[in-house]
């Protein structure tokens, strides 16, 4: 028997059923080593020596291969066929390289898609594990780890309040960045067009627009103002119009190529609003379930059996006509494209997406996948676009319309491609229009327009944009624009990425202090170099060395830069979005609390900017970095913002605190330091903030009424862990802080006895937010929600899930490491409180059991010896 590894339980079940009980298919869950995370890991000065460690998660993955490699002679590593798979390949053969050594055979191979041909033919033509391929995975490994643990402490030191910074993320953050930037310098130009609704004399109307005035071709800021557009109108109504031409020609459109990694994103995001990280959490479900081919990949070939599959699934469904007469071939136009694989499309050409047996996101995407992948061998559409030109006799102003016909639909038949931003098509239908027939006028309407600054990146645009630069591979995109979001440098609103205020100052010192590293140009060149690693052209310790070379001088630059310094060049960069332009023009660096100090960067004590006057300590004026809508007045003063007096004639203001902001009642004094104050719940903006708002809050809690059953108080309120109802003593939590000042009674007594009918702390009657399906060792897994956050749950085993993973996005994949982690922790628990029990066990049989349960901890460090940095030699 042999034993075969691949990433996932999900894949390695698919895959057990193509290979029968001759093999052993075994799940390595993912890499199984990685660079610690500290320094030294990699070692400049020793030839870039790189120390591996097995992840505490994955020692008992380990331990799985190499128990059964004790029985199986042979080991077949059956990871992803990219560079990363072919990593993940590597460091199983390193990690396991002491249970290799008694002459058992280990050999690769790699297959497309997870069907039963595919695999067989692969287990057919096995292959060694490919060191180039390999190289270039070290090299970029190496490389991450070389800016992210050298650039990000000098981030941490001049830049107080910046996370990190990567050698790809960096460069992608700006692109955001400068995008915004160009956004905030835009300033919209008015111009005017004029239509006219003309009527054919057999009484069918059409539209028209002014294209000659004055005999002069119009340009788009021919007509600027109001004025300009009265005089066009009224030099077309004084004036009899006849049809001066019709020009009607045939056109044609093909169809899009089959989906690559990159345009499978930007579809998902367009038409679903998906992002890069769920689309290929459920492309990677269709690949394991074999259902689709690979999803990492840019190449956009088809194999030739599948070409004629998608043929004659589409003769079968539409007719001869929609099958061209040659099949299709698609060339990849992107920079560096390097990936050797095909597109991605169905494995079954026959099996449609209403057959599919799957839900959400997964059923979409595959609905999107075949449909492209049918489209693209289709016959393309026919169309016939129509120009017609109607004119004054004098030849003084002329007016065109354009529509189009569809006579054949071809491929638009089953798909058409979304569009990022309005590409003002012109598809409307013309009626019978005849050359030199009159046509009359029965309105002409002028219309006002304003230039419209670039839009802002959508993940979907940003993954174009990265891909023409040739910057990143198919496999991490996804992580780039995830990792951005998650460091709090870019937000996301409406599927648009906005930088925040620490992305900008990260960018802003990056591109002074290191501008070579966040140049695109130097990325993608970077890019290069590893596909040349690859493809065997390069050593990889070569790159490795003249990157390192600058890059560690640049790093010593920067050691003598004071932050005061950086602080004042980052201010001047970042001038016009620090300090925009005031309504009444005075100068906007000027103090607006003195007058006599000037406004400038600063850094805070616990970390983070602001904006304080030069003219500390005697004037404390503080605002954010970015006040709403570029209003300063809107920032909360150093004293405070005014909002009104309650009954009493005590003042109430808003201010800013350590923790944010807050409203207060009357002033502190000697006899009570400590005035009344609230916090602002979540949601609630300052600059919205009223009177009658901050007084409600100031006067929780709230009194319901008495409890009709016993006549005991109910109150609403909001706490540590926001907004609740009480009772005698009992706590009940309320989905939104709004109700804290509008329930009743009747939905509080409703609140509390859901939450006695769950009992204290228990959570019974909870229900799950999602069902993620069955482990591999049986047993459902599901998202439950939690008192301290959504958690993943399988038994008797919760584990709670990462910071900013939102429930609805976790799938079984991600899922199964959290649970084996957490459940790896719990045996050592039970070991303790058995070997502290030990003494007080009087019968010999419980004596003798418990050196066993005490010796398990030993037996499960033993892998660390098999890891040890020796054995993790690079090729």
């Amino acid at each position: 028997m042999a034993v075969v590894v691949v990433e996932s339980p999900a894949k390695a079940k698919t895959i057990n059923k193509y290979l029968g009980s001759d093999y052993t298919v075994l799940a390595s869950f993912g890499h199984v080593r990685d660079l610690p995370a500290k320094d030294g890991s990699v070692d400049p000065d020793d030839g870039f020596a790189m120390k591996w460690e097995v992840a505490a998660d994955s020692k008992k993955h380990i331990r799985a291969i190499t128990e059964a490699l004790k029985t199986d002679d042979e080991l077949i590593l059956a990871t992803d066929p990219d560079r990363e798979g072919e990593a993940i390949s590597w460091h199983l053969q390193e990690a396991l390289a002491s249970s290799l050594k008694k002459g058992k055979k280990v050999s690769r191979v790699t297959f497309n898609a997870i069907t039963k041909s595919a695999v067989t033919e692969a287990m057919a033509k096995p292959r060694q594990v490919d060191v180039a391929l390999v190289e270039a995975y070290l090299a970029r490994r190496a490389l991450d780890y070389l800016v992210g643990f050298n650039l990000s402490p000098v981030l941490w030191r001049k830049l107080p309040g910046a996370k990190s910074a990567g050698r790809v993320q960096s460069v992608c953050l700006r692109l955001i960045v400068e995008r915004e930037m160009e956004i905030e310098a835009f300033r919209a130009r008015e111009y005017w067009t004029v239509t006219a609704a003309l009527v054919t004399p057999r009484g069918q109307e059409f539209s028209a627009r002014l294209t000659v005035l004055g005999g002069k071709k119009l340009d788009k800021f021919d007509i600027g103002t109001a004025e300009a557009a009265e005089i066009a109108v009224q030099a077309v109504t004084n004036r009899t119009l006849v049809v001066k031409s019709v020009e009607a020609k045939p056109a044609s459109r093909n169809p899009w190529a089959p989906f690559m990694t990159s345009t499978l994103q930007q579809e998902a995001s367009r038409k679903f609003g998906m992002g890069a990280k769920a689309c290929m959490s459920a492309a990677q479900r269709l690949y394991e379930a074999g259902h689709i081919t690979y999803m990492r990949t840019d190449g956009i070939d088809m194999a030739p059996e599948a070409v004629m599959a998608a043929r004659d699934e589409i003769k079968r469904r539409f007719g001869a006509d929609y099958v061209p007469d040659s099949p299709r071939m698609y060339k990849n136009k992107a920079k560096n494209a390097q990936e050797a694989h095909e597109c991605i499309r169905p494995t079954d050409m026959s099996l449609s997406p209403d057959r599919l047996h799957a839900e959400g996101d997964q059923k979409k995407l595959y609905d999107l996948i075949w449909k492209r992948t049918i489209a693209s061998q289709m016959a393309a559409a026919r169309m016939e676009r129509t120009t017609v030109d109607v004119a004054s006799p004098d030849g003084q102003v002329e007016l065109r319309a354009t529509g189009q016909v569809v006579l054949f639909d071809g491929f638009l038949k089953v798909y058409d491609q979304g569009r990022d931003d309005d590409e003002g098509d012109d598809g409307a239908r013309l009626p019978q229009i005849m050359q030199g027939e009159p046509a009359d006028k029965r309105s002409v309407v002028p219309e006002q327009h304003f230039t419209q600054p670039p839009p802002r990146y959508t993940e979907a645009t940003l993954v174009k944009r990265m891909e023409e630069l040739g910057i990143g591979r198919p496999s991490t995109y996804a992580s780039i624009v995830t990792t951005i979001q998650d460091r709090g440098y870019v937000t996301k609103d409406k599927n648009r990425l906005i930088p925040q205020d620490t992305g900008r100052l990260v960018t802003a010192f990056l591109s002074n202090y290191f501008r070579k590293y966040v140049e695109y140009d130097f990325t993608a060149d970077l890019e290069a170099e590893l596909d040349d690693i690859s493809a065997g052209d390069r050593h990889y310790k070569d790159v490795l060395a003249r990157f390192w070379r600058d890059f560690s001088a640049a790093i010593a630059e920067t050691s003598e830069l004071r932050i005061t310094e950086v602080l004042e060049k980052i201010d001047e960069v970042l001038a016009p979005h620090l300090y925009p332009p005031r309504a009444d023009g005075s100068d906007p660096k000027s103090c607006p609390v003195c007058g006599a100090g000037r406004l400038n960067l600063k850094t805070a004590r616990g970390g983070g900017a602001f904006i304080g006057c030069s003219n500390y300590p005697e004037c404390r004026y503080t605002r954010p970095l970015s006040a709403p809508g570029g209003d300063e007045g809107a920032a909360i003063a150093p004293d405070g913002n005014l909002l009104g007096h309650d009954e009493d004639g005590q003042p109430i203001s808003l201010r800013a605190g350590r923790f944010g902001p807050y409203v207060q009642k009357g002033e502190a004094t000697a006899d009570a330091p400590k005035p009344p104050r609230a916090s602002l719940p979540k949601g609630w903006a300052p600059e919205t903030l009223t009177l009658e708002r901050a007084l409600s809050l100031l006067n929780l809690p709230r009194q319901i009424g008495l409890h009709p059953e016993d006549g005991a108080p109910v109150e609403a309120a909001i706490g540590r862990f926001g907004p609740y109802v009480k009772h005698n003593g009992t706590y009940a939590n309320l989905p939104d802080v709004e109700e804290v000042f509008t329930i009743g009674m009747n939905r509080a007594v409703e609140v509390l006895a859901l939450k006695a009918a769950r009992g204290p702390g228990r959570g019974a009657a909870a229900q799950p937010l999602k069902e993620l399906g069955e482990h591999p060792d049986g047993g459902a897994i599901q998202v439950m929600p939690g008192r301290y956050g959504p958690y993943v749950k399988w038994g008797k085993v919760n584990a709670t899930l990462p910071k900013g993973v939102e429930p609805e996005a976790m799938t079984l994949e991600e899922a199964l490491p959290l649970l084996a982690e957490k459940a790896a922790k719990a045996p050592k628990k039970a070991t303790r409180a058995k070997a502290a029990a030990k003494p007080k066990a009087p019968a010999k049989a419980k004596t003798a059991a418990e050196p066993k349960a005490a010796a398990k901890p030993k037996a499960a460090a033993k892998p660390k010896a098999a890891a040890k940095p020796k054995a993790a030699k690079v090729p």
